[in-house]
């Protein structure tokens, strides 16, 4: 297992990462508007797992 170090800086990395998602999907539910939503969803069932 990683040491504690390691750990700590991955938890902020995804603290780091939840924040800008927030702020990425402000901007686009201000762009997109009233059906960011379902545009989203579209989008995001669109993408292929790997």
């Amino acid at each position: 297992m990683a040491n504690k170090e390691d750990v700590i800086d991955l938890a902020k990395k995804i603290v780091e990462l939840d924040i800008l998602r927030d702020q990425i999907y402000e901007n686009f539910a201000e762009v997109a508007g009233e059906r960011a939503d379902e545009l989203l969803r579209k989008v995001q069932n669109s993408q292929k797992v790997v």
